[in-house]
C-alpha cells in the first residue's frame, strides 16, 4: 500500500548555471531539496494533511511535489518568475487544490495569477474557499538561470 502523506510545505528557488539544467539544479538546491527525487504529481493535498515549515529530507528521498519552474538560455535580461498556490476549503474533510505558474513575469503577477486559478480551480469543484496560501519567486536572467516553486508533500 501506498502511504498518504500527512504535511507539507512551500519552496522556492532560483539559480544560475553552466547550461539550462545546472541553472535548475541550483534552483532546488536553493529552495533546499537539491538532494532528493522529486515525483511530479498532480494538484492535490489530502484532507488533514497540515502545513509545517521546511524540513531537511533523507538524501534520495522520493518526495511527492507540485511544482513551477522555468528554466532559460539566453543573455535577452528577461525576467522569469515561477509560484504555487494552495486553495483551501471550507470543509476539511475535502482535499485542498494546489496549481503551479511559470512566466516570464516578476513575482507579483506570478503570484496573483497562480492565487486566481486556484480559487477558480476550488469553485468549478463547487466548494466553498477558506483561504489560499501562496509563494512565488522572480530573477532577472543575465545568460542562464531558472526558477522553482513547489508544494513538497512529506509523511
Amino acid at each position: 500500500m501506498i502511504e498518504t502523506p500527512r504535511r507539507y510545505f512551500l519552496v522556492t528557488g532560483k539559480g544560475t548555471g553552466y547550461k539550462a539544467l545546472n541553472a535548475f539544479d541550483a534552483a532546488l538546491r536553493d529552495a533546499g531539496v537539491g538532494n532528493v527525487n522529486l515525483v511530479k504529481m498532480s494538484s492535490i493535498i489530502p484532507p488533514h494533511c497540515r502545513e509545517i515549515s521546511p524540513i531537511s529530507l533523507p538524501y534520495g528521498a522520493l518526495v511527492p511535489a507540485a511544482y513551477a519552474s522555468l528554466s532559460v538560455e539566453d543573455d535577452s535580461r528577461d525576467v522569469i518568475g515561477a509560484g504555487v498556490a494552495i486553495a483551501l476549503s471550507e470543509d476539511e474533510n475535502l482535499p485542498a487544490l494546489i496549481m503551479e505558474y511559470e512566466d516570464y513575469a516578476d513575482r507579483k503577477i506570478i503570484e496573483d495569477t497562480v492565487r486566481e486559478m486556484a480559487i477558480s480551480g476550488l469553485k468549478s469543484r463547487g466548494w466553498k474557499l477558506k483561504k489560499v496560501k501562496s509563494i512565488a519567486v522572480d530573477m532577472r536572467v543575465e545568460r542562464v538561470g531558472s526558477v522553482f516553486a513547489a508544494v513538497i508533500l512529506w509523511y
